[in-house]
């Protein structure tokens, strides 16, 4: 077996000095080992965990459309971790940390995407339990709500890079910040109070800073192609200037976007997009709100999904407070939650931790189960 946990680690001696190696894994408290490497074992628990199976049911940026090859949640995590994972293995950087990470890295997203995560941290807000993102969530859940409330126990590298993965602000340079665990817990509490902490936020890893680059990768041509499918937009619409650069569908933009990050990145310290290619990725991301992101949601589809967060959310917070026992919340979600989470959490924070679960398919039951709202469930057949 000792050769076996040799073979295990022999990527170890293959690793650039700027990778984070497997001796340097970093938990919340003990962990019993086993052959398995740390960051590969995180792979396992994250793959296996009640949030990753759910992926499978949760909005990319389309929800409730008929059609196969439009990416659902699933396909995007997988995405990411590709891409990141053919950018690490070119730097020489810790593949099973990037893959962890990847694939962990929007397990705290909402039901219907971020126009869900929008109106749960207006909620969250208004019911003073600090700001929401998924990011945010995504830890939360690792640490603190699955394995029934008993948490995971993943990695505090693996962690710190999904609670920094947020590739929706762009940025030309990406560079590690050291942190101790105490420093990653700080930030973690802080983000419900801090608005402007999550612009801010750095990973503590390469490997962090390159699966962050890939989140904004692998969306940015997968939502091109799937508006194309959709006929939500023509692929002729989108600018030369960019095109030109970038390439106007999956293949090409991700292409173009890894070999020019291989090329800048090889043997340094930080993840560099050349100037070119940063700006017209940058002029692509205004592009794709414009003419896509924008135009997935009307405005009285908004403020119909508002309705039903809102309702539900009431819905459950009543259940809590009276032990309502025909509702799912208590009698399966609560009623097989450790003594532990049920004690060190107020009802709001539980409701926004269940509500934040559900798969779209899922919300749509219960509130169908609710609420007679015959205008609004008529759409949602």
């Amino acid at each position: 077996m000792k050769d076996v946990e040799i073979q295990m680690l022999k990527h170890n001696d293959i690793l650039s000095k700027y990778a984070c190696y497997d001796h340097e894994a970093k938990y919340l408290s003990d962990i019993d080992t086993d052959l398995r490497t740390p960051y590969f074992r995180d792979i396992d628990r994250i793959i296996y965990s009640l949030s990753f199976i759910r992926y499978q049911d949760k909005t990319q940026v389309f929800s409730k459309i008929e059609h196969d090859h439009v990416a659902r949640r699933m396909i995007h995590v997988q995405f990411v971790s590709k891409i990141a994972r053919t950018i690490g293995r070119a730097l020489g950087l810790n593949e099973d940390l990037i893959e962890a990470s990847a694939l962990g890295h929007d397990l705290g997203h909402v039901p219907f995407g971020h126009e869900g995560e929008f109106i749960l941290n207006d909620i969250s807000l208004k019911y003073n339990q600090g700001f929401f993102n998924h990011n945010i969530q995504s830890v939360r859940n690792l640490m603190y709500v699955e394995n029934y409330g008993k948490g995971l126990n993943i990695s505090i590298q693996v962690l710190d890079a999904i609670m920094c993965h947020n590739g929706e602000f762009a940025l030309g340079k990406y560079e590690p910040k050291k942190k101790t665990k105490e420093e990653f817990l700080e930030e973690y509490e802080k983000s419900y109070t801090d608005k402007k902490l999550l612009k801010t936020l750095k990973p503590m890893t390469l490997e962090g800073c390159v699966v962050r680059i890939s989140d904004m990768i692998a969306y940015l041509g997968r939502d091109i192609d799937d508006a194309v499918r959709l006929k939500i937009l023509n692929r002729l619409d989108i600018p030369t200037e960019i095109t030109s650069v970038l390439g106007s569908n999956t293949r090409e933009i991700v292409n173009t976007c890894i070999l020019d990050i291989i090329n800048n990145s090889y043997n340094k310290n930080y993840i560099l997009l050349s100037d070119k290619v940063y700006e017209a990725i940058v002029k692509l991301k205004k592009f794709n709100y414009e003419n896509i992101y924008n135009k997935s949601y009307s405005a009285k589809r908004k403020s119909e999904l508002k309705i039903m967060f809102e309702e539900l959310f009431i819905k459950y917070l009543n259940d809590l407070k009276t032990n309502n026992r025909d509702s799912l919340i208590v009698n399966s979600y609560l009623k097989n939650m450790t003594l532990e989470y049920k004690n060190n959490n107020s009802y709001e924070r539980i409701v926004l931790d269940y509500i934040a679960g559900m798969t779209d398919d899922f919300f749509i039951s219960e509130y169908k189960k609710y609420f007679n709202n015959e205008e609004l469930l008529s759409k949602l057949d």
